[in-house]
């Protein structure tokens, strides 16, 4: 299946840019953003794994089942505390908002693609030659 994952491939085009991801690591585009100016959190890919974000996700077909997506997903969001006040049913809605967003963007662009998001904004730059 088609998901996003950290790279580290085109780090330092925007001289904003970081990584304190795992590189590979799955990572969604869904996220809390702060209204800090300068934070940062408002470009980041947040990685399952880490709990950390990067500026730059690549697409990629990965061998993962949508039911194994969605408990890396649930148990990242769990292992965070943003499941701790909601319902089971709440925390289905959220964990569906987070695999329906990455199936979103994935389905619009080719793998191997590398994204940057502002906000809700998720674009790709061309490579220079």
């Amino acid at each position: 299946m088609k998901v996003l994952v950290a790279t580290r491939e085109t780090q330092g085009f925007d001289r904003g840019d970081y990584s304190h991801t795992v590189e590979g690591e799955l990572v969604v585009a869904t996220v809390a953003e702060c209204d800090a100016a300068g934070c940062g959190c408002d470009r980041g890919f947040p990685g399952l794994a880490s709990h950390r974000a990067t500026t730059t996700a690549q697409v990629v077909d990965l061998d993962i089942s949508s039911a194994d997506f969605r408990e890396a997903i649930r148990g990242s969001l769990d292992d965070q505390g943003w499941l701790r006040w909601l319902d089971e049913r709440e925390a289905d809605e959220l964990v569906d908002e987070h695999v329906s967003t990455v199936a979103f963007i994935c389905g619009h662009y080719a793998v191997g693609t590398v994204l940057r998001r502002r906000g809700t904004r998720i674009w790709c730059e061309p490579l220079a030659a």
